[in-house]
C-alpha cells in the first residue's frame, strides 16, 4: 500500500498543479527585483544601493520588499540580463529607474534581445512592473523601447515638483476607483513623469490630462507602468510624510495586487 501511495502521488500532484495553474515547487509568488539595467554603486562606500532589496536607507526597497513578503511572496534580486533562464520561476519582474551614464559610468541599456525575453515571460503569464523616474534621473531611450512593447511610452519631463516640505505640491486626491486604492484617500507623488498610452493600455491614476499610472494585460500575463518610483523607503511611510498621506496603504495594495495577477 505504501508504494501504491507513492504513486499514487507521484501522478496525480503534478497534474492537479497543471489543472489549477500552481506550482509544484513554487507555490509561494517570487518577486524578482531587477539589479542589471538598475545598478547603481554608493559613492562613499561603493556598495550596491538605490532601490534595492537590502537598502534600508531612504534610497531603498526593504520596506516595500517587507510587504511582499508579509503578503506571502518571496523575494530574489535579478543581477543578469533577462533572459529565459534568468526569468525561469520568477512571477513578478520589477525594473525600476535604469540607470543613465550619470549614475553609472557603464549602464546595461534595454537591448532588442532584452526585450524579446521579457515580453515572452510577460505572454507566458509573468507580472511586469515598470517604474520611471522624473526627467534627469532615468534613462528614456531605451527604456522606452521595452515600455512601448506594452502601449506606454515614459516623457521625460517632471510634474509634481514639490519645494522643501511643500508636501501638498505633491499630492493626488482624485484617486480612482481601482484596488490599487482601496481604502487610500490621498498619497504622494513627487516629480513624476507622465505616460502616454497605445495599443490596449489603460490608465489607472490621471492628474488632469495626465497619465501617471497605467496598466495592461499581454498575452496571459499583466503589465503595469508608474511614472515614478514613489514607494521607496523615504516616502512609504511617515518618516517625512504627514499622517495624512497613504502611501503605506497604497504600496500593501500594490503586492496584493502584482500577488492577485500572478498565475
Amino acid at each position: 500500500m505504501k508504494g501504491l501511495r507513492i504513486n499514487f502521488l507521484t501522478f496525480v500532484v503534478p497534474i492537479a498543479c497543471l489543472i489549477f495553474g500552481i506550482s509544484a515547487l513554487h507555490a509561494q509568488p517570487v518577486v524578482g527585483l531587477d539589479n542589471w539595467f538598475n545598478h547603481e554603486t554608493h559613492p562613499k562606500t561603493g556598495k550596491i544601493y538605490h532601490y534595492t532589496w537590502n537598502d534600508s536607507l531612504d534610497s531603498g526597497f526593504s520596506q516595500l520588499g517587507g510587504l511582499f513578503t508579509s503578503g506571502g511572496a518571496k523575494q530574489t534580486t535579478l543581477a543578469e540580463a533577462p533572459s529565459k533562464k534568468s526569468l525561469a520561476g520568477v512571477d513578478i519582474y520589477i525594473i525600476v529607474d535604469p540607470d543613465t551614464t550619470r549614475e553609472n559610468p557603464a549602464p546595461n541599456y534595454v537591448s532588442p534581445k532584452d526585450i524579446k525575453a521579457i515580453s515572452g515571460w510577460v505572454k507566458k503569464g509573468g507580472v511586469l512592473l515598470l517604474m520611471a523616474n522624473d526627467g534627469p534621473n532615468c534613462e528614456f531611450t531605451h527604456f522606452n523601447k521595452l515600455a512601448g512593447q506594452f502601449g506606454f511610452h515614459f516623457v521625460p519631463i517632471t510634474l509634481n515638483p514639490v519645494t522643501g516640505k511643500e508636501w501638498e505640491m505633491g499630492a493626488e486626491t482624485n484617486l480612482p476607483d481601482h484596488p490599487l486604492f482601496k481604502g487610500v484617500k490621498k498619497i504622494y507623488m513627487k516629480e513624476v513623469a507622465p505616460i502616454l498610452l497605445s495599443k490596449k493600455s489603460i490608465p489607472v491614476l490621471k492628474d488632469g490630462e495626465h497619465v501617471f499610472i497605467a496598466e495592461t494585460a499581454y498575452g496571459k500575463g499583466h503589465v503595469l507602468a508608474i511614472g515614478d518610483p514613489w514607494i521607496y523607503n523615504e516616502y512609504i511611510g511617515h518618516s517625512r510624510l504627514p499622517e495624512s498621506f497613504e502611501n503605506g496603504k497604497a504600496a500593501v495594495n500594490l503586492c496584493s495586487y502584482l500577488i492577485s495577477k500572478t498565475k
